[in-house]
């Protein structure tokens, strides 16, 4: 059995991934469930991963997984001792591509780790000028590559921190030019400067914002933001 709390954050959990792609930060959660402390958000979550609806996740930039959902959430569910487990969408983990003579290599699925390009360092903190270094690459586990095409990052600043995201990380970005709301992307600003930063947009206005108090929410005109690709992973070396 869930308390009220607990079953309000799993289903606020669960749909901020469905919406997104990751899991909300801890200053989402708390203004959800209208509640005062973070501390309360980590109680409950650690009530919610100790009876098996959620675990986390390593080296991600939002660690929550939602493994499975109350009986009542899902239509379609297998009895689990009074809850569904989730059953996983089917997703072909491919990067599409043409490949020049002898055999295609094996899909991303199949593989330890895959090769993307590293662009360089990108500011979560205040912009930076775009980075396009081809020579670079880093390896990184094929589960975290899904459709499309990719590539990584390096973080520079401390502007994302209440979303998972460190300095010095390494995040991978999936190339695209349009993102949902409350999206993490890499947002290219007057042509001249790249910023990772949660989008927002509303009427002809877009803002970007930091995970960090300390950082200013920015508002553009659409004609100057463009959207570069959005965060699907993170690696952190210690």
């Amino acid at each position: 059995m869930l308390t009220k709390k607990q079953h309000e954050l799993l289903m606020y959990i669960h749909r901020h991934l469905e919406r997104t792609g990751v899991s909300p930060s801890f200053d989402e959660m708390k203004d959800a469930l209208d509640l005062k402390s973070k501390s309360g958000i980590h109680r409950l979550i650690t009530g919610l991963e100790e009876r098996g609806f959620i675990r986390r996740l390593a080296h991600r930039a939002r660690a929550l997984e939602v493994v499975k959902l109350p009986d009542a959430a899902v239509p379609k569910r297998a009895d689990l001792g009074g809850a569904t487990a989730l059953r996983p969408k089917f997703s072909p983990n491919v990067i599409e591509g043409k490949f020049l003579g002898g055999s295609a290599p094996p899909p991303p699925s199949t593989r330890e780790n895959f090769s993307l390009p590293l662009y360089g360092r990108i500011a979560a903190g205040t912009p930076i000028e775009a980075l396009r270094d081809h020579s670079n690459h880093i390896d990184v586990p094929a589960s975290l590559i899904g459709n499309g095409d990719h590539y990584a990052l390096e973080v520079a600043g401390d502007s994302m921190v209440d979303a998972g995201i460190q300095d010095g990380d390494t995040v991978i970005i999936q190339r695209c030019d349009t993102a949902d709301n409350g999206a993490i992307v890499v947002a290219l600003v007057d042509e001249q400067e790249a910023t990772l930063k949660r989008i927002r947009k509303k009427g002809n206005s877009i803002a970007l914002e930091a995970a960090n108090p300390a950082y200013e929410t920015r508002i553009f005109g659409p004609d100057r933001v463009k959207v570069q690709g959005k965060l699907v992973g993170l690696l952190r070396r210690y």
